[in-house]
């Protein structure tokens, strides 16, 4: 693979990983969060990644990751009775996120790394491309 076809695939991880960091985030900001019914409280999201293949002769290559999108994942939040509760349905309940704050800083710590892996890969990318330039000095 050329440096070029290097700094592609490591650009496009930044790109999902960066969606990744937001998409924790997201979670993180809304876990406390409660609603009226099930259907309107925030539920979990989760990136959906995928690899990008590009035709290569007879057989083909990865050059890059993509998102293909983000969706709602895991079990459904906890139910509460909670009758004087502002938000509580018109049997008293209230129904937390299903959330799970320490899932989602592993998450975060997972994407952290697979980011700063990125980022040293295209510095080593860069470095040897400064190199093979400086041979012809």
């Amino acid at each position: 693979m050329s440096l070029e076809g290097v700094m592609r695939v490591s650009g496009s991880a930044l790109a999902a990983h960066t969606v990744w960091l937001d998409t924790v985030a997201s979670n993180l900001a809304n876990s406390e969060v409660v609603g009226g019914s099930a259907g309107d409280v925030y539920r979990s999201r989760q990136p959906v990644f995928a690899t990008m293949v590009e035709p290569f002769g007879s057989r083909k290559g990865a050059v890059g990751v993509q998102v293909e999108g983000i969706v709602e994942a895991g079990p459904p939040g906890r139910k509460e009775y909670s009758p004087h509760h502002g938000m509580a349905d018109d049997e008293g309940y209230i129904y937390h996120s299903n959330v799970n704050p320490v899932e989602e800083m592993a998450n975060m710590i997972a994407a952290s790394r697979a980011y700063q892996n990125s980022v040293e890969v295209m510095n080593t990318a860069k470095q040897l491309l400064v190199q093979t330039l400086s041979i012809g000095r």
